[in-house]
């Protein structure tokens, strides 16, 4: 076969030559290089030249290098072989491994922060998904959040001048349909104490979503709840990662404080959970306290508001430029995904630009 005679005729003249202008900072890449020219057993050679001026040996050796040469009075031009050299190369490319590695290190320590959170996340929407009543997850969520929505008004153990019931009334009537007449409550009352406000408060908001379950049944209205789980937490927990990838750009200035900044981070990403959980969990009882639901088809016409609202807000549109390089073209994403398979972030764009794909249809608008 021809393909046989001309690996013979290659061995006959040596085998592969290999002839690298620099030396890579991985130690990996070169020897990847050397063992292309005796690859199965085949003769070959590798030759690689590098200058003092290459970046590895101005950073970590070449001063070094450089003194010795004008001690032996070495004329310019030369070319030095010697093993001294070549261990101070290999020196260097140690000392940019284990940078890189401790790199990697710091950035998967990162990731475990929010792949700690997200198996929260995971395991809330599959509880959610697999739950045939969550009639207790809401009412846990609507307590926590009345409680503390009437906490800002009227504190923990405190007395009765250092209570807000007026702006109290007018929020909960305004922002939750909660028409409570707490003010005459307090006033004609003969004893009354903070706590007694806050299960008056919990307990009507406990009426009014009763009321509104009894209308259609729970069998209809748990699809509906359901529905306003998951959008809210998959809403509120893209918000999160965007938040997190904006912390951690910055987090590294903390050490000029004296800080660290891997501990800032994990303090910071806990608190910012924290507040994402709170938001999903006022969101929920925003919507399900606030909408008015008379029947079986306005139940599944608020549902899907909440879709259609959902992907409006949400809807990622990949944008790039066309071959010519002119202008930019865009599609949504169920476009894109009709068009082209699924590639990973840092794969060549199937669009044929030679960008990786976050940076052409995969770049967020």
């Amino acid at each position: 076969m021809q393909w046989t005679k001309d690996h013979e005729h290659v061995k006959s003249l040596g085998g592969l030559r290999i002839i690298a202008t620099e030396r890579h900072e991985s130690r990996r890449i070169d020897n990847q290089l050397r063992g292309r020219s005796g690859r199965q057993g085949d003769p070959g050679s590798s030759r690689f030249y590098l200058s003092l001026d290459d970046s590895l040996m101005r950073i970590f050796a070449g001063e070094r290098v450089k003194a010795i040469m004008d001690r032996l009075n070495m004329p310019e031009g030369e070319a030095i072989e010697a093993g001294m050299v070549t261990r101070s190369i290999e020196s260097a490319q140690r000392k940019v491994e284990a940078r890189n590695f401790d790199i990697r290190k710091q950035l998967l320590e990162y990731d475990d922060v929010s792949n700690d959170q997200r198996r929260v996340i995971y395991q809330q929407r599959n509880d959610i998904l697999d739950a045939s009543d969550l009639t207790a997850q809401i009412a846990g969520l609507r307590e926590g959040t009345f409680v503390e929505l009437v906490r800002q008004y009227v504190p923990e153990e405190s007395v009765e001048e250092q209570w807000d019931v007026a702006a109290l009334q007018r929020v909960l009537a305004q922002e939750w349909q909660l028409d409570l007449p707490l003010v005459d409550l307090v006033k004609d009352a003969a004893a009354i104490t903070d706590a007694d406000i806050v299960d008056h408060v919990v307990a009507a908001a406990n009426q009014v979503f009763q009321a509104k379950v009894d209308r259609v049944g729970i069998d209809q209205f748990t699809p509906f709840m359901r529905v306003v789980l998951l959008q809210n937490i998959d809403s509120h927990w893209r918000e999160h990662l965007a938040a997190l990838d904006y912390l951690r750009q910055g987090i590294h200035l903390r050490g000029y404080a004296q800080k660290q900044p891997k501990q800032e981070y994990k303090r910071e990403a806990f608190e910012l959970f924290g507040q994402l959980l709170d938001m999903v969990k006022v969101e929920v009882t925003r919507v399900l306290m606030t909408v008015k639901i008379e029947s079986n088809t306005q139940i599944e016409q608020a549902a899907q508001d909440l879709e259609e609202r959902a992907e409006k807000i949400h809807n990622v549109t990949y944008t790039a430029p066309n071959e010519s390089g002119e202008a930019e073209t865009t599609m949504d994403a169920s476009t894109f995904s009709e068009k082209f398979p699924v590639v990973g972030r840092n794969e060549p764009c199937p669009c044929g630009s030679g960008k990786k794909f976050k940076f052409c249809h995969g770049q967020l608008s």
